[in-house]
């Protein structure tokens, strides 16, 4: 789907505030209420509007601690990769799971914990106990100084 402009500032829009209501969402970008829908539409049915979620503060719910985890595993094949992963995705504490390159680790997750010994009973009592993992290294995070949720848009231009 090519974006045009109107498209874009739609997108940013919504990024800004995904409770806007088409009414206001229309007067910013500059069209009128019913195609401005059909838009917002067309951007879901193509895949690019993923999903809408309601972000919650972590701190005022108590995740108080932010650990980077990088995690190295014994074989590099597709069934063991599976396999952590597929443990990794019912960890609720574990919010963002990459597989990495460029580094001695095989994947890199960021976790959310209320505390240290949180922490250090999710790692082992859960982490460490997934076949293959065979090295852990946390780093915690002590200042967030970017955390963005919107995509960059520029180079849509």
């Amino acid at each position: 789907m090519k974006l045009d402009r109107i498209d874009r500032r739609i997108l940013a829009a919504m990024q800004e505030n995904g409770r806007i209501s088409n009414l206001e969402l229309a007067e910013r970008v500059g069209l009128s209420p019913s195609p401005c829908a059909r838009r917002v539409k067309q951007l879901e049915d193509s895949g690019i509007i993923d999903h809408t979620v309601t972000l919650l503060d972590p701190a005022k719910l108590g995740l108080t601690m932010t650990a980077i985890v990088q995690i190295s595993m014994d074989k590099h094949t597709p069934a063991r990769f599976e396999n952590f992963e597929r443990h990794v995705c019912d960890y609720p504490e574990v919010v963002e799971c990459y597989l990495i390159t460029g580094h001695s680790a095989d994947y890199q997750l960021k976790i959310m914990v209320p505390n240290m010994d949180y922490y250090q009973e999710f790692l082992l009592g859960k982490l460490t106990r997934i076949e293959g993992v065979t090295g852990v290294h946390s780093s915690f995070v002590m200042k967030k100084t970017i955390d963005r949720k919107a995509l960059p848009l520029e180079h849509l231009k």
